[in-house]
């Protein structure tokens, strides 16, 4: 899933969430927690909480503003061991911001592939995938996890951040669609809470939680089962390149399994925050909504062709076809491609020349990658600059810094699919 960025964006324009984490680890480092609360910390009254906030503070979260919550940015271990601990060990990230729903009734494929890029029909039962809600321009509304849980059930994630206009416009859509008596309702999953499970250690130590066999359950999949007593909705899916799981647990479940599965790692596991799992996103080259997605951006533009199912580039028949459609056949005038540089790190807006000199696009995200220990970064450039190899200049600071276009993702992915 792709968390959209709202309140930290505010607050530090252009920086990734790892800048952000290494800027608040300096100033506690140097006593001015003062400074830290003004500049970073919206009023406690203001943000909403996950259950597990108090939890997160226990274990020496520094807790920040993100989507209107409360977010640990990252815990005792830097960001940089954060990151490498995901892909050597694993992961457990607080993602309860980010918003559940279910759709039923038997129209709510209908419904929502109106709505959505997917071929929701051809789903087997079980399965899910990613896409887009878009607009009439073909613009990205948000992306979301969806899942056909039966014929007449979906479950989907929307990002936090997004969540509000998503709501309404799922809402819109749908007193109109029931007005032409299509049967569809949704319940917002509120009562749950979502953690995300991720890292080699992640299938072995959930695993020791449910009787459920977790080896015959692959990539994209999902299933209701018991996991540590609590009742699941557990998709093998995630947000880092890893092998891993988001389990979504009843509120009244949700810390004890947290224990649990940290318990059960022997500390292997470790609790992450918002600043690895940016790290970790952009090291997979997935991306970010509010930076690398935005109403403006077409699926096609964003590089996510691959998720708009074969019949629907045949027949169409949601929000912004007829744009997306002929970006499809004729191309997009500009793509999104992924960046090593030298120098400091890109920011989000830093401008992208070609080697004449010439601005031909600009950066959406960036960062130290900490496995790889160099810079990389994703943009958008002209159709054409695209190109793996393509050489560039990025403009960091006022000062050009020698980058070359690389393909994504820049660390390998390890997604659990059949052999």
């Amino acid at each position: 899933m792709i968390d959209c960025v709202s309140d930290i964006s505010a607050k530090m324009r252009g920086a990734s969430l790892w800048q952000l984490g290494q800027s608040i680890t300096r100033r506690i480092a140097q006593g001015d927690k003062k400074a830290v609360a003004r500049r970073y910390f919206a009023s406690e009254a203001e943000l909403k909480k996950t259950v597990l906030y108090d939890f997160h503070v226990a274990n020496g979260g520094k807790m920040v503003p993100f989507a209107g919550w409360g977010m640990p940015i990252q815990y005792k271990d830097s960001i940089i061991d954060s990151t490498i601990n995901c892909r050597q060990n694993g992961s457990l990230f607080d993602v309860s911001h980010m918003c559940g729903l279910s759709l039923k009734g038997k129209d709510s494929i209908s419904f929502l592939e109106k709505l959505v890029i997917a071929d929701v029909a051809s789903l087997a039962p079980g399965t899910g995938t990613l896409t887009v809600f878009t607009n009439e321009k073909g613009g990205a509304i948000d992306d979301s996890v969806i899942t056909k849980v039966t014929d007449d059930h979906i479950y989907l994630v929307v990002n936090a951040g997004c969540r509000d206009k998503d709501l309404a416009h799922i809402e819109e859509h749908m007193k109109a669609f029931k007005a032409k008596g299509g049967d569809v309702s949704w319940h917002i999953h509120d009562e749950r809470s979502l953690l995300a499970l991720q890292g080699p250690l992640a299938a072995p130590t959930l695993q020791h939680l449910t009787k459920e066999d977790l080896s015959k359950l692959y990539f994209g999949e999902f299933q209701i089962l018991d996991i540590n007593g609590a009742h699941c909705f557990l998709t093998r899916t995630g947000y880092t390149g890893e092998d891993g799981f988001e389990i979504s647990v009843p509120d009244e479940n949700a810390v004890d399994l947290a224990k649990a599965i940290l318990e059960k790692s022997e500390g292997k596991v470790r609790l992450t925050g918002l600043g690895a799992r940016d790290s970790l996103r952009l090291e997979a080259g997935l991306c970010l909504y509010g930076n690398d997605m935005e109403q403006h951006t077409t699926p096609v533009e964003a590089g996510l062709t691959w998720a708009i199912g074969k019949r629907r580039r045949a027949e169409g028949g949601f929000l912004g076809a007829e744009v997306i459609l002929k970006q499809l056949e004729e191309g997009p005038k500009i793509r999104r491609a992924g960046f090593i540089s030298s120098g400091p790190p890109a920011r989000s807006h830093s401008e992208i020349q070609n080697e004449k000199g010439e601005t031909i696009g600009e950066v959406t995200s960036g960062g130290f990658s900490p496995c790889l220990k160099k810079n990389i970064a994703m943009g958008y450039v002209k159709s054409g600059s695209h190109k793996a190899g393509t050489k560039v200049k990025i403009i960091v600071r006022g000062k050009a810094y020698d980058g070359a276009v690389t393909k994504m993702p820049f660390v390998p992915t390890k997604y659990y699919k059949p052999t």
